[in-house]
């Protein structure tokens, strides 16, 4: 009787897709731009068909998302945070045993600089450099004053505005003829790179990845020949009463994927898989220019991911993983 008992059981549990060792509930935050919304799309998929959760998405943005996970214990996974910020606040949750920090989901980290096109390096390999930038100050021609040369700052209001100005100050890069330019708004940062990639013409200025205009446009970020003084660069290079500004470069912007303890704890191989996936700031620009020129959503853009890159998101998964996601992926 027990024997048929037990057998009666596996028979409904393998009906309804919930054998004992698969994972239950899974929620992930969906926050609201392209990058974060493709990796969460990737995540539930993964999760539902190569670990038998029943992975669902649920909208967030990057406090309210963290608050809830730190106070309510979800959702389970935020796939993509922007620490910098709130780095304290997070590190204080990992410490009290809230959250857990699973894996840089950014290989690189986000990335901040001042750039020119690809095609101004390959004709000359010193406008990598901003000695070589200050030398051929003429070619960078202001759109208002041919006598001036022009670097492409940050919009008003944006946090990197206040940075960009002080390294403005920091280069001297009005001593060497450049004005700093303020594009208006996003769509103007992004059309001024666009145009003058268009017309090979010369450009600087500031821009930041992953994102899809770096995916589009082949850019090369300018070397200080500083490095980077971080400590620095968090107590003045970013403060607008930064009297003295130093020369360094942008640090490195911390992107991780969190998760709530509860769902470390309770779900370990899903934790590792976590913890092992990861997307160099190359891959991901090309990525979102895929998806803005397609302009598909994070689900579209996710189903494109996984056909076109079984090599890369095979490595993070074990052999028979990653064989329950290809199968799924054949019966799209």
């Amino acid at each position: 009787m027990k024997k048929s008992l037990a057998a009666v059981a596996l028979m409904l549990a393998a009906s309804t897709g919930f054998a004992a060792e698969d994972c239950g509930k899974v929620t992930i935050a969906d926050m609201n731009w392209s990058s974060a919304t493709l990796i969460a799309n990737i995540d539930r998929f993964i999760l539902e068909h190569g670990f038998g959760c029943a992975a669902e998405l649920v909208p967030g943005d990057t406090m309210p998302t963290t608050t809830s996970m730190m106070e309510k214990r979800e959702p389970d996974i935020a796939p993509e945070l922007w620490t910098n910020s709130f780095q304290a606040a997070l590190d204080k949750a990992v410490a009290e045993g809230q959250l857990q920090v699973a894996g840089k989901v950014l290989s690189e980290g986000g990335e901040e600089a001042l750039w020119v096109p690809k095609y101004m390096v390959d004709k000359d390999p010193s406008l990598a450099t901003i000695e070589g930038v200050k030398a051929n100050a003429k070619l960078f021609i202001h759109p208002e004053d041919p006598d001036r040369s022009a670097l492409i700052g940050c919009p008003a209001g944006w946090g990197c505005q206040l940075v960009v100005n002080n390294l403005y100050r920091a280069l001297k890069l009005e001593d060497a003829g450049f004005e700093l330019i303020d594009p208006g708004s996003a769509a103007g940062l992004d059309g001024s790179i666009a145009r003058a990639y268009e017309r090979e013409e010369a450009w600087l200025g500031y821009y930041w990845a992953p994102t899809a205009i770096l995916g589009k446009y082949d850019m090369v970020k300018v070397d200080f020949g500083s490095g980077v003084d971080k400590e620095h660069f968090l107590s003045c290079t970013t403060k607008e009463d930064c009297l003295e500004p130093k020369v360094t470069m942008w640090p490195e912007s911390p992107v991780y994927s969190y998760t709530t303890s509860d769902f470390a704890k309770s779900h370990p191989k899903e934790f590792e898989y976590l913890a092992t996936r990861s997307f160099s700031n190359g891959d991901l620009n090309k990525l979102l220019a895929w998806m803005e020129d397609n302009q598909a959503d994070g689900e579209i853009a996710m189903e494109h991911y996984l056909m076109e890159n079984e090599s890369s998101w095979s490595a993070w998964l074990e052999p028979e993983v990653a064989a329950k996601v290809k199968d799924a992926l054949g019966k799209l």
